[in-house]
């Protein structure tokens, strides 16, 4: 046990001390010119890191105290819950609102509340969903960067030969899965040959047989399949109720999981499989099913827009609110996340942390971000000529859904990682056929239930302690908000 401890301890020294060489810890403290260094950790890369990077250049120029020096890092989760545990984090870090809950009852992260009162900043000042998701107890730990709402990207050429109104998404869940069938071509063997057909002209033996070998495919929610925790939002679903209580099996969550396993059970398990294996693995490619049309619908977030404009310019398409079980109770359901920036706990320098944070945030600062990322404002109002200037021609759905009050985001509970893992993995058990939706769900239910209420054990022998830690850091504005 002592020799496994002390392993241990030496694979964090030597991680932590490989993140201080380049990412702002060690001796590294000012610049030649003498202005203080900022250390901040990112996970983007590429053009989103190019966005942000703009912005801190900027934030450099404006003034001449301090110097904000940004780094990517992979694998920044379990990195930064190293580096504060070991003491050593950045000053800022950029996370992902799925962080916040857990890694701030962790006590990684610094609330903010007294330096939102000194800058006027209030939740009045973003998209609701977006800010809910920065808070966990009252207490505000991350003001947000790049949020993203999700649609319908649909195919407008492949609706056209498939003999459907290019211009007209579908409406409801039913439209989507008549679509499908429309939209979806297989070749299927007949009389020792082969024949290439649209589904919806298969026999029906041939339809309960399966045997066929998928080409086109009008929809599967496998594909990317990134939000199979989330489907039972366009059902109603809620995913536990504010408090205590996991509702992982409720009827409404049951229903959209059934709906997810339908898709296997119509086209046969193994031919997704089989269809699915020629995509590749590079999500952003030529490769890319949605963009060389082998799928006709998709359900994807507001950057597929990058990717189509990169490596599809030609495609025909658009985008729209993703279809409901029922439009007319349920209109314009979106998940709703975010990017977020926050201050680690022990940051050396928290103050001169938000004072970056903090111009991030301005609009002029935070829109730039977003149309360098070709995404939108977490703002609640943008400047006259946003969406004017804003490449992405359909900008405005986006936006529309972010601010719908169906916007829907993950639960704001510190086992929301593992929960959300759960889900994921009764959506893969009954898209196998292994389980049906019901025996997944009840099985989740029971498990997370467990680790919530084990959770919940430990708050109420340490809550009030934390909570009085919290507010020692000054008035953090607990509040109704």
């Amino acid at each position: 046990m002592k020799s496994c401890a002390a392993l241990m301890l030496r694979v964090l020294v030597v991680l932590l001390g490989g993140l201080s060489g380049g990412c702002g810890g060690g001796d590294e403290t000012h610049t030649d010119d003498g202005r203080l260094i900022v250390s901040y950790w990112e996970h983007w890369s590429g053009f989103e890191k190019e966005a942000m990077q703009a912005v801190v250049d900027d934030f450099n120029a404006s003034q001449e105290r301090l110097f904000v020096k940004m780094l990517d890092v992979s694998q920044l989760e379990q990195k930064i819950i190293l580096a504060t545990a070991g003491g050593r984090p950045p000053d800022v870090v950029g996370l992902w609102a799925r962080n916040v809950a857990s890694f701030a009852e962790k006590g990684a992260l610094t609330p903010l509340g007294r330096y939102l009162d000194a800058e006027g900043i209030t939740g009045d000042d973003y998209i609701p969903g977006v800010w809910a998701q920065c808070r966990f107890r009252g207490f505000t730990w991350a003001l947000p960067s790049t949020p993203a709402s999700i649609a319908l990207h649909w195919n407008k050429r492949l609706f056209r030969e498939a003999g459907l109104d290019p211009e007209v998404p579908p409406r409801s869940l039913a439209e989507l899965d008549a679509m499908n069938e429309a939209l979806t071509v297989v070749d299927v063997r007949r009389g020792g040959g082969t024949a290439r057909v649209r589904y919806l002209d298969l026999t029906d033996g041939e339809k309960s047989d399966k045997q066929f070998d998928i080409v086109r495919l009008g929809f599967t929610p496998s594909e990317p399949g990134w939000w199979k925790q989330a489907h039972g939002y366009w059902f109603g679903a809620q995913l536990w109720d504010g408090d205590r209580k996991i509702t992982a099996n409720t009827p409404e969550n049951v229903a959209a999981y059934a709906w997810y396993a339908s898709f296997p059970e119509k086209f046969g398990v193994n031919n997704l499989k089989k269809f699915g294996a020629s995509f590749g693995q590079n999500f952003a490619s030529p490769q890319n099913p949605f963009l060389d049309e082998r799928i006709a619908m998709v359900l994807q977030g507001v950057w597929m827009y990058n990717f189509i404009d990169q490596f599809s310019p030609q495609l025909e398409w658009a985008a729209a609110p993703f279809p409901s079980a029922d439009p007319d109770a349920l209109p314009n359901v979106t998940f709703l996340d975010s990017d977020v920036l926050c201050i680690p706990k022990g940051a050396r320098n928290p103050d001169e942390a938000f004072e970056f944070i903090a111009f991030v945030q301005r609009q002029e600062n935070i829109e730039k971000l977003n149309l360098g990322q070709r995404k939108f404002s977490p703002r609640s109002s943008y400047s006259a000529d946003f969406i004017a200037r804003h490449p992405h021609p359909y900008i405005g759905v986006f936006i529309d859904l972010a601010m719908s009050p169906n916007a829907r985001t993950q639960p704001l509970m510190p086992v929301w990682v593992e929960y959300g893992n759960e889900l994921r993995a009764a959506a893969d058990r009954t898209f196998g056929g292994v389980v049906d939706a019901q025996e997944a769900l009840d099985y989740v239910q029971q498990r997370m239930q467990w680790k919530f209420d084990r959770n919940h054990k430990r708050w109420d022998l340490t809550g009030e302690a934390r909570l009085a830690e919290w507010a020692s850091a000054g008035r953090d504005g607990v509040d109704d908000e």
